[in-house]
């Protein structure tokens, strides 16, 4: 190889090399645009808001700082979900790199909006039956995320804790929410776990605000023993009037763990805290390069059971010591 013929391969051979490294520069210099789809605000005074800061702390810990390396666009439904298909498709007309939902219904709707954008969903309650995914291992399509692993089944092991605490108990009222795509699918899951436990399920809806007043009068009306409320955007944002409800009902209730912290019974799922900052996880894969669909669904390790002992004694309740050996945590 002559002088000239060396020099020249040197060149090439030089730009080959650097063209990575000039590409991850190039790829660290971006502003990421991070679109979120949600149906409960992000202000951690505002109800549910906490979901939303552990995501953001999330990308944090990885790296990611607002005003720095991504803005975030955010649409929020209030808990209409009849808004999310309009509010997804803004976020696809402002060309966001992923999409970041909270649960199926968000999912759903951003889907309908785009089949190439990312989607990553925060906490699915079965994204396979739901039709989101072919697979938990093979997403194959542009949503992936984190699932709550038990789906509608886990309605099933909340009726059993109702059982344990309350053996005499024959009527359960479940609140759900009918303009909620999936609860529907809870409720006859409920039921037909409701078979074995001895216990009738009194399905009482709530749409709007306004709904919930006469929701427990009905349950009232049919002496129902205890209460399931569903988990609903439009019930966490209206959780204090629930509440208010609950405490006037003298319901023993299974709900959200915000409302065991006040008036609820107990409370049994997967950390919703945990389930959105792990999300963040999702969002850098995919701003990496990684493709949903190549990427498995996430499923929580651990199911967190709180009891709040206070109501207990208030309702006149006696917790087994069984179940307060089981529990994660035991408000007094």
């Amino acid at each position: 190889m002559d002088r000239v013929q060396r020099r020249d391969f040197l060149i090439v051979a030089g730009a080959l090399l650097a063209a990575p490294f000039a590409a991850e520069a190039q790829r660290a210099g971006k502003v990421f645009r991070i679109g979120i789809l949600a149906n409960l605000r992000p202000s951690r005074s505002e109800p549910g808001g906490g979901l939303w800061q552990a995501f953001i702390q999330g990308l944090r810990e990885l790296g990611y700082v607002e005003g720095r390396n991504i803005t975030i666009e955010w649409r929020v439904s209030e808990g209409k979900y009849e808004r999310l298909p309009d509010l997804a498709a803004e976020l696809v007309r402002r060309n966001v790199d992923v999409i970041v939902v909270p649960a199926d219904q968000n999912a759903l709707a951003a889907r309908r909006a785009t089949r190439t954008i990312a989607i990553v969903v925060a906490a699915s309650s079965d994204p396979v039956g739901s039709g989101l995914v072919t697979s938990l291992a093979r997403p194959g399509g542009n949503i992936t995320g984190l699932s709550t692993v038990a789906g509608p089944e886990i309605v099933g092991k909340q009726l059993e804790l109702i059982k344990a605490i309350m053996p005499e108990v024959s009527r359960v009222a479940i609140l759900f929410n009918p303009g909620n795509t999936f609860h529907p699918v809870w409720v006859r899951e409920a039921r037909i776990a409701a078979q074995s436990l001895t216990i009738q399920v009194q399905a009482v809806e709530a749409r709007e605000p306004g709904d919930l007043d006469a929701a427990f009068g009905a349950m009232a009306a049919e002496r129902a023993g205890a209460v399931l409320i569903l988990g609903d955007g439009m019930f966490i944002l209206h959780q204090e009037r629930i509440a208010d409800l609950v405490a006037k009902s003298r319901l023993p209730t299974i709900g959200s763990r915000d409302m065991v912290n006040t008036v609820g019974l107990m409370s049994y799922g997967a950390s919703g805290t945990e389930l959105f900052r792990r999300a963040a996880t999702y969002v850098d894969k995919i701003l990496k390069g990684a493709k949903p669909a190549d990427l498995p669904i996430e499923q929580p390790t651990k199911y967190e059971l709180v009891i709040n002992l206070k109501t207990a004694k208030t309702l006149g309740l006696t917790i087994p010591q069984s179940l307060l050996l089981r529990a994660d945590e035991v408000i007094q």
